[in-house]
């Protein structure tokens, strides 16, 4: 059987220990859960999975519910680019008890969810900054939500009384939206999961809760039969998908299974070496793999994994993260190159290299520069111990550190708690589960509360090519909102100001040194500290029954499982 030969039927069965943050896709934000929301949430454009990663298609927009690429000559794109007018592609369904078209009514409900005080998107900025009235929308949803309960009448009732300026259903096929200013990466923004449908049964659930996951409607070739969560996904043939009506995925397989445990790699591939599952989830490689520098994938835009995220709301050590000389201190205190060591050992497979700045290799806007240089990147103790000192702390201070009990994580908070404890500061540890751990990151009343002052979170920009806002704003624009991806509650108005005058500008090469001035502003004010940068090309453990497994780079390089099929 050949990659080049489909073959139908067959349950594809993953394993491992991960966890999707959020089955929603309106705050979705991980690899995990793209993975499996690719299969039953459309959008209006996404991405082809295409094997050559030099191919440029690999990382450019296409037509999903879309009928076509809106231009000029279409009569899609207004003269001054900031009037998108979409007609939807007929034949698409929701898998209702009575199959129901998806409409542009869906998608203007998709966006509204966007806004939900419960749970709301991460990367709500790129919307907001974006379309005309998304940021009125959000401010008057949060002060509404904050007059009373949260509950799914009240927030159905204000989504269908109130609109977005710039977010129109012309009719039941056409949605028009009007933009602040040009944005030339708006249909990579309309690609995110974020920017996914939602049918009218959504009105009657908590955004992401119990409720909801119970009763996901699915529009693409999968849906969902069974979710427990951090535990099992079932996912069974939508029987109302067609193909005619879907250029991008297919229905090869009979099913998805995922069983998540706490498992080692080398469990892992235990497992699926004896045939007891087909695809690692969640979990590295575990046998040698040679790197290869040359790999075309390596120039799409490296991710910061990991990198160090500062408490700034955290009140703990009369509010030492807040203090600018503290977190240049445990800048200086880290020892890149031991962390880089944890990944070898777990032959992670990826070209990485240290990290200095918040925009990493190969995306737009890097630049090579170095604020806290260490002597081989191996730490410099003594200066962070003289610059603990002269913020206040000449017999250092005690931090809380959150981490992921999954993987190389324990090891990586083990070994920065050993670099500062050697310029005074203690390190007492909280464990979360994949699950967890980044829905507890993304509510600012966690941080206000002081149930964490530092972790090693990791990054892969949302998208590639024209990318500069992806990593600057959703991690540094001020966002106090639950969901958000500022986890540390970093704001600098300047900061903010350079945001916007970067999307405004109309010259890429312009909006380039903003994003790169942006860079430079928030390494000064030492809002994280970049620990390594790994290249998007990764491996990952599959049986030997999977055919035709194409990384896509949109979910962090996991395989497009709208696109395999296996061997009988």
């Amino acid at each position: 059987m050949s990659d080049t030969s489909p073959r139908y039927g067959g349950v594809l069965r993953l394993y491992g220990p991960g966890s999707m943050d959020h089955l929603d896709p309106v705050c979705a934000y991980y690899a995990l859960g793209g993975q499996i929301i690719r299969l039953f949430a459309r959008q209006l454009f996404t991405y082809r999975s295409v094997e050559d990663l030099r191919d440029p298609s690999a990382i450019t927009p296409v037509p999903d519910i879309a009928a076509e690429v809106p231009t000029r000559a279409n009569g899609g794109l207004s003269a001054d680019r900031t009037v998108y007018t979409i007609v939807l592609r007929p034949g698409v369904l929701w898998d209702t008890a009575e199959p129901r078209q998806v409409t542009a009514q869906d998608f203007v409900r998709g966006f509204k969810r966007l806004g939900n005080p419960v749970s709301s998107s991460g990367a709500i900025g790129y919307y907001t900054s974006t379309i005309q009235g998304m940021t009125q929308y959000c401010e008057s949803y949060a002060r509404y939500a904050a007059q009373g309960d949260a509950g799914a009448a009240r927030l159905a009732e204000f989504q269908n009384t109130h609109d977005i300026a710039g977010v129109r259903a012309l009719d039941d096929a056409t949605i028009q939206f009007h933009l602040i200013r040009p944005a030339n990466d708006f249909l990579n923004i309309l690609a995110l999961t974020f920017a996914s449908a939602a049918p009218e049964e959504y009105d009657s659930f908590v955004p992401d809760s119990d409720e909801f996951r119970a009763a996901v409607r699915s529009n693409g070739p999968y849906r969902i039969t069974e979710y427990t969560h951090g535990r099992r996904i079932r996912m069974d043939r939508n029987p109302v998908w067609s193909q005619e009506a879907d250029p991008v995925r297919h229905q090869y397989l009979d099913g998805v299974e995922v069983t998540m445990e706490h498992a080692t790699p080398e469990q892992v591939g235990r497992t699926i070496a004896g045939g007891g599952a087909d695809l690692s989830w969640a979990s590295p490689i575990t046998e040698p793999y040679d790197v290869n520098p040359t790999d075309p994938g390596n120039d799409l835009g490296y991710a910061l994994n990991p990198y160090l995220v500062f408490n700034m709301r955290s009140p703990n050590q009369n509010a030492a993260m807040s203090k600018p000389k503290v977190r240049r201190a445990i800048a200086y205190a880290i020892d890149k190159m031991a962390i880089a060591e944890i990944y070898d050992k777990l032959e992670a497979g990826t070209v990485m290299c240290p990290a200095h700045s918040a925009i990493p290799p190969c995306n737009d806007g890097h630049h090579d520069f170095d604020l806290y240089p260490t002597p081989a990147d191996r730490g410099d103790p003594e200066r962070a111990r003289r610059l603990l000192a002269e913020a206040g702390y000449p017999d250092g201070l005690e931090l809380i550190a959150a981490h992921r009990d999954v993987d190389a994580n324990p090891e990586v908070a083990r070994s920065y708690a050993a670099d500062l404890a050697r310029c005074g500061i203690t390190v007492r540890f909280r464990s979360f589960g994949h699950a967890g751990y980044y829905p507890f990151l993304q509510d600012p009343a966690n941080a206000r509360a002081g149930l964490w002052d530092i972790t090693a979170a990791s990054w892969t920009p949302d998208w590639y090519g024209n990318n500069g806002r992806a990593y600057i704003q959703p991690m540094f624009q001020t966002n106090d909102s639950r969901g958000t991806s500022n986890y540390g509650g970093y704001s600098n108005p300047r900061v903010d100001r350079l945001i916007e005058e970067a999307l405004s500008a109309a010259d890429p090469a312009r909006a380039s040194d903003l994003w790169h001035e942006v860079d430079l502003q928030v390494m000064h004010d030492a809002a994280i500290v970049p620990i390594l940068a790994h290249a998007p090309t990764i491996p990952h453990v599959r049986g030997p029954r999977v055919r035709h497994a194409i990384a896509m780079p949109t979910v962090d390089r996991w395989f497009d499982l709208a696109n395999l099929w296996l061997e009988d």
